[in-house]
């Protein structure tokens, strides 16, 4: 086991140092470090970028980066689900790639099979929304490279204005839709293609429907959305319905791109309410479903925190009554709450020194913290200025490629090398 962790970490190692080749190597990234930071973000499809005018690369390097983010999309999944079999304790069974959440139903029996659906899955999805973009205007050099930012959550884009710059509704709707679609859990969409919501014709329960985290996480995009509409609303008695349908497109764009993960914009939110921009910075630390691409600490450990702070609420009332937390229609174990109390606490923790690294080179607070979370939550995208990490320090970039990779493997598998037990025989 300890074999597989230390292969893991070398093989995303190796991705982003070989990565940085074509960054470097075309001049147009000298600063080796810079280069590596920009592979980095690419792999763990955080979305942070040391570049300044993002247009004056050439075509073939734009595209190399948007291929980085596009495997490493896919390549958090496939680790998940490859190494599920490892650990029955701990917290990776937290983030299994399956419908069932905390069960141990599995998705198909096999692994090589879970891996091919799921890339068949998400091949074709990025392909539908690449021909959805040429049809509202995109070019198709700029339909395949926002659809691979969009289906990875990795949010590099080829223009400096990221999608703002089309100004196009349409555009809007299909990377709204898909960014939705890349933070949800990928075995249930796959269950839905299959057919299985025909059991809802029959009245029956589905296993989509019946899901916390799907659930949770529709739910969070339709308040978080709603709220962000009415604040930016116009204050103006004139207003028409042109007013209201763009004040609700960008509220739910900004809502998907951050809870996803995606890091895309439309709008120059920075402008928006103090209440919308609360809302959007609440979003930062959620991220997507378990079995996404998308990064942060995901839904279903805030499902489960919210279950078992309720149950320590009805506690107090009945002293003596034996509570347990219910997750997609059944029980789930108490082992899990503890895994999720540790990797929660950890995440924070992680956070905090990170801040505090970013602080060393006179950045202010906001700006330290706003960078940490970025980095470790694999956002791409925070609260400020997003060209600030071309000035930090070299030490400082590769402390944030590092939080990158550590976040993007969720905490344990990077950090348990760094402990004594692992290398004791």
């Amino acid at each position: 086991m300890k074999r597989q962790f230390l292969l893991v970490f070398l093989a995303w190692l190796g991705a982003c140092l070989f990565g940085a080749l074509p960054f470097y190597f075309s001049g147009y990234i000298p600063n080796f470090t810079d280069a590596v930071f920009e592979s980095t973000s690419g792999f763990t499809t955080t979305g942070a970028t040391v570049l300044v005018d993002i247009e004056a690369l050439p075509k073939w390097l734009l595209f190399w980066r948007a291929i980085t983010q596009w495997l490493g999309g896919m390549g958090i999944v496939l680790l998940v689900a490859a190494l599920l079999p490892l650990f029955e304790a701990g917290s990776f069974h937290l983030v299994k790639a399956d419908t069932h959440g905390m069960h141990k139903e599995k998705f198909v029996p096999r692994i090589s099979l879970a891996a091919k659906l799921l890339w068949l899955l998400y091949v074709s999805l990025t392909a539908l929304q690449i021909l959805l973009l040429a049809f509202f205007g995109m070019s198709w050099f700029d339909a395949v490279t926002h659809a691979f930012s969009t289906m990875s959550t990795g949010g590099f884009s080829v223009r400096n204005n990221s999608i703002a710059y089309y100004n196009s509704p349409g555009i809007e709707w299909v990377c709204i839709v898909f960014m939705f679609l890349a933070g949800f859990n990928f075995a249930l969409i796959w269950q839905l293609l299959r057919g299985k919501l025909r059991c809802i014709m029959r009245r029956k329960p589905d296993a989509v429907i019946r899901n916390s985290e799907a659930r949770a996480y529709t739910g969070i995009v339709l308040i978080a959305a709603i709220i962000i509409t009415i604040a930016i609303f116009p204050k103006s008695p004139s207003f028409g319905t042109g007013e209201v349908h763009r004040a609700l497109r960008q509220a739910f764009f900004q809502v998907t791109s951050l809870i996803s993960t995606s890091g895309l914009y439309s709008a120059d939110y920075s402008r928006w309410p103090s209440a919308a921009l609360g809302i959007l910075f609440f979003l930062l630390f959620i991220g997507g479903c378990s079995g996404s691409t998308a990064g942060g600490i995901k839904v279903i450990r805030y499902v489960i925190l919210s279950k078992q702070m309720w149950n320590e609420m009805k506690r107090v009332v009945y002293p003596k009554g034996i509570f347990s937390i219910q997750l997609n229609g059944k029980s789930g174990k108490k082992a899990a709450v503890h895994g999720v109390a540790g990797f929660v606490f950890l995440y924070f923790l992680i956070l905090f020194f990170t801040a505090l690294l970013v602080s060393t080179s006179g950045a202010d607070v906001f700006s330290s913290i706003n960078t940490a979370v970025i980095c470790q939550g694999n956002t791409g995208l925070g609260l400020g200025d997003p060209g600030v990490f071309k000035f930090f320090p070299d030490y400082v970039k590769w402390g944030l490629c590092l939080v990158m990779i550590t976040g993007r493997l969720e905490l344990w598998a990077v950090l348990i090398l760094f402990t004594g037990d692992f290398w004791r025989k």
